[in-house]
């Protein structure tokens, strides 16, 4: 019995350390090959990279968002780079808080060197503050940006003013007239934060509509602006993205599930490797 329970004992504490063992691993691998790219491009590397992830040893999943912790750690980077070597930033979130993007784009703005954000997928709302921040965008051709207009609670701030417009401020209740004093503060937070960002890649009209059309909820929030849309409204932007990039993300994987959801072969095909029987 004593034989068994140790037995037990032991399988209970390797998979307790396989877990430990394999993120290690994964750490190791960012970080080389984020050296090989930074000793590639002569540049300093950030990664900012929001996937869904598992707390410790009990699997529970977590969203992850632009928030305070993620400026300051952006921040101290950014200080930690000489103000002629050129930053990359690897883009991959939904968004996050308004405070911690706004510090990060500034930050970047300020940088005197080149700076390049690369977007393999997404990078919405704050993210896409970010991008906005950059000299230059490196998008692959389906990733994709989004708009930047405020959300009150679980409401755009664009569409809590549209409704005590329409119906009149003695037709909404207090709380409402409250929200939409709130949305037109955090509107024209926003705007003037993106029209800072902006002054120094465009002339001070063209500055002001595109902070415009990124901020005043034409769209849904989550609406995906596309390369194709982003050049047209004349954003520095363009699809030459590093293979490395590719190959860095495969390093931040989503947390296994008992059934994927998608299933493929993971290697390229190329014309002259198709075989057909």
């Amino acid at each position: 019995m004593a034989t068994i329970l140790n037995l037990l004992w032991l399988v209970f504490m390797i998979m307790a350390l396989v877990p430990m063992f394999n993120q290690r691993r994964l750490e190791l691998q960012r970080v080389r090959l984020m050296r090989e790219i930074e000793l590639k491009r002569g540049s300093r590397l950030i990664t900012l990279i929001h996937r869904q992830e598992s707390i410790n040893l009990l699997g529970i999943p977590i969203s992850r968002f632009i928030n305070i912790e993620d400026s300051e750690q952006v921040l101290r980077a950014i200080r930690l780079t000489p103000e002629d070597m050129p930053i990359d930033l690897v883009l991959h979130t939904p968004g996050g808080l308004v405070l911690a993007s706004e510090q990060i784009a500034s930050a970047l703005s300020r940088h005197k060197a080149k700076v390049t954000v690369f977007i393999p997928h997404y990078a919405m709302s704050g993210g896409t503050m970010l991008a906005l921040s950059a000299d230059e965008i490196v998008m692959d051709e389906n990733a994709v940006l989004g708009p930047v207009d405020p959300q009150i609670g679980q409401y755009p701030a664009a569409s809590v003013i549209k409704v005590v417009e329409e119906k009149g401020k003695e037709h909404c209740k207090d709380e409402t007239l409250i929200l939409a004093d709130i949305a037109r503060k955090a509107m024209n937070q926003v705007e003037t934060k993106l029209k800072e960002i902006l002054a120094d890649k465009f002339q001070p009209e063209r500055a002001a509509e595109l902070a415009k059309i990124f901020s005043e909820g034409r769209w849904t929030h989550d609406y995906p602006i596309s390369y194709e849309q982003l050049r047209e409204l004349g954003l520095p932007v363009s699809t030459a993205m590093p293979r490395e990039i590719y190959e860095l993300m495969e390093y931040y994987p989503q947390p296994p599930q008992r059934r994927p959801s998608v299933q493929y072969i993971p290697l390229p095909y190329f014309e002259d490797t198709r075989k057909t029987r």
